[in-house]
């Protein structure tokens, strides 16, 4: 299928790289239906993604693996929220965090508190709320992507 998106223009999509979120997104309920992009140029090894809206073009929210960011990242998620991606093993999930990347780059963050949980083998996703104040919304990651030890 081909889409036209506002920031990579006509894009070509196979049906298996199409992931499916029953409830949408936090903010876009109705947006089920995504794919993850990257900057060409970059290489997938870039760090930020995109996942691109298949119904809605011009909406692409620039995400990454919270590890880059944060080594320690491990949160504890209620099975019950997981309900609808499948069963998920380490081989087959993958966890995504928003990336916020304001006019002042030295105030860019990721949200670790609200990740996508995609189950890669299934295509099926979903976006959850973690309990308490262990991982903040508002991460701030511009120190460790210009010191290079993103991923380290």
């Amino acid at each position: 299928m081909k889409i036209q998106t506002k920031n990579f223009g006509e894009v070509e999509i196979a049906d298996d790289k199409i992931i499916t979120f029953d409830k949408g997104i936090i903010g876009f309920p109705e947006l089920k239906h995504f794919t993850m992009l990257h900057d060409e140029e970059k290489g997938s090894s870039a760090g930020i993604r995109y996942l691109q809206s298949i119904e809605e073009p011009s909406f692409a929210m620039p995400v990454m693996d919270p590890l880059l960011v944060n080594p320690d990242y491990d949160p504890e998620v209620d099975d019950e929220l997981l309900t609808g991606v499948g069963t998920l093993t380490p081989e087959n999930l993958l966890v995504m965090v928003t990336v916020t990347v304001p006019s002042d780059l030295t105030k860019m963050t990721v949200n670790l508190q609200g990740p996508f949980v995609i189950n890669v083998e299934e295509r099926k996703a979903c976006q959850i709320i973690l309990e308490g104040n262990q991982y903040p919304v508002k991460f701030p990651i511009y120190d460790i992507l210009k010191s290079g030890k993103a991923g380290e």
